[in-house]
């Protein structure tokens, strides 16, 4: 019993699963007319293009190049001609520069660049340059470079490497039909990630409501010993890094600190299968399985290529002009989209068009705090919302973060679900921040 209920942490929320496509195979989605590619597809420097208009590439040939080490390259996702290289809308509502790529449509589009090699023969800094080669980054949403995540300084010995399966986001399946359908690739990913951290063990946290998905990976990790799959309690938000380490391993990341600190590195479980798949044939990162659901006809997981546009993807799942806003990743911590012409890049985890009824996406009326105690019950850092809303109504930003530890915040919106009052507190919060970085930069 003490160990079941160490499988999880305090507080967190239930909302509903929407968990509709966990049954639906991962499908190879089609080819858009045009797709577009934006060089900063990841956190860090964008990536410098290696191409000219109307330069023609074959699928998986680099068109970017990484432009410092924390950077990483793009890869051509479909045999074709580029067109252009210009500015283009992006998921924040501004633009960046771009490559254009019309696919050829009478081409079979298989992968043409790229040549198998023998892992085993790589030490550890060839590695970190292989895996910052083949374009990874973090899939789970965040899409800091995967290279830089595992390139633990000597000063931080690392013991333990969690794999994050829980997938605690309504809607999203893609994750759970990776690990059923790709465990193979995701052991092979996890070994390459423990000889470069450095680690000797693997942990892989999975939500119980995936029964298939555990069965799936025990099954394959019958010979070895070395990795673990530990099913946690089905909460949000189980799949935070914090959150996940205090519920594996019972250690807790100080504030102001990284998992490094505490001897751990963590890493998605779509990152390493497909690192898994990709580097041994030195291969580069050109699609993705996301999860397409909410109001649409064809919801599914699909292998999406990247740079395809929102209207097109939307119009193949057969999109109800009923929904009431399209989110790229999960309802509760995915972001609106400002356009229908903005590409699925390397951090779009999943694309929902959503009804007007979901919690979050109604235009409700805001009332003042009745200081009814919901969002401290629900906070799973125990930060105290009710006053940080109080003092963001106020603009007192600093003693946000001076006295009531806003960083400590990582706006997983379980405040905002259960307030009441529907105050927005995690846009509050965001907006803090924002402002605090701003005043720090100019000092």
């Amino acid at each position: 019993m003490l160990n079941r209920l160490r499988r999880t942490f305090a507080h967190g929320i239930h909302p509903p699963e929407h968990k509709h496509t966990a049954d639906r195979a991962i499908r190879r989605f089609p080819f858009a007319p045009q797709l577009i590619l934006p060089l900063a597809q990841h956190i860090g420097k964008p990536a410098r293009p290696i191409v000219r208009p109307g330069q023609e590439v074959v699928r998986g040939e680099p068109i970017a190049a990484a432009d410092g080490f924390l950077s990483v390259p793009i890869h051509a996702p479909a045999t074709g001609t580029v067109t252009a290289i210009a500015l283009a809308e992006d998921a924040r509502g501004g633009k960046g520069e771009a490559i254009l790529l019309r696919p050829y449509p009478g081409d079979d589009q298989r992968v043409r660049y790229g040549a198998p090699r023998d892992l085993a023969t790589l030490d550890r800094e060839a590695l970190i340059q292989a895996i910052q080669d083949c374009g990874m980054v973090g899939l789970g949403g965040a899409a800091f470079p995967t290279h830089a995540k595992l390139a633990v300084p000597d000063n931080f010995p690392i013991d333990t490497l969690i794999v994050n399966g829980c997938e605690c986001e309504p809607y999203l399946t893609n994750d759970d039909r990776v690990m059923v359908e790709w465990a193979d690739d995701l052991v092979r990913g996890i070994d390459i990630a423990l000889r470069v951290c450095g680690a000797a063990r693997a942990v892989i946290g999975i939500e119980d409501n995936k029964p298939r998905a555990i069965e799936s990976l025990r099954r394959h990790l019958r010979d070895h010993a070395h990795i673990a799959v530990e099913p946690v309690a089905t909460k949000y938000p189980q799949g935070a890094e914090r959150l996940l380490i205090k519920t594996l391993l019972g250690r807790e990341i100080p504030s102001g600190a990284r998992s490094w600190d505490i001897g751990v590195v963590t890493q998605n479980i779509a990152t390493l299968a497909e690192l898994g798949q990709l580097l041994p044939l030195q291969r580069g990162l050109i699609e993705r399985v996301i999860t397409i659901g909410g109001d649409v006809e064809r919801p599914g997981n699909y292998l999406v290529p990247f740079g395809t546009p929102l209207r097109y993807l939307l119009e193949q799942a057969g999109f109800r002009e009923a929904a009431g806003e399209i989110i790229l990743g999960g309802p509760m911590m995915g972001s609106t989209v400002p356009s229908l012409d903005i590409p699925v890049t390397k951090g779009v985890s999943g694309v929902l068009a959503l009804a007007e009824d979901w919690h979050l996406g109604q235009a409700r009326r805001v009332y003042p705090c009745i200081q009814c105690g919901h969002c401290l019950a629900a906070c799973p850092m125990h930060l105290n919302p009710s006053r940080l809303g109080m003092l963001a109504a106020r603009r007192e930003y600093a003693q946000m973060a001076q006295r009531y530890h806003l960083d400590d915040c990582f706006e997983c919106g379980c405040c905002s679900y259960v307030c009441p009052s529907n105050i927005p507190l995690v846009q509050q919060f965001r907006i803090a921040k924002a402002f605090n970085r701003e005043q720090a930069a100019a000092a």
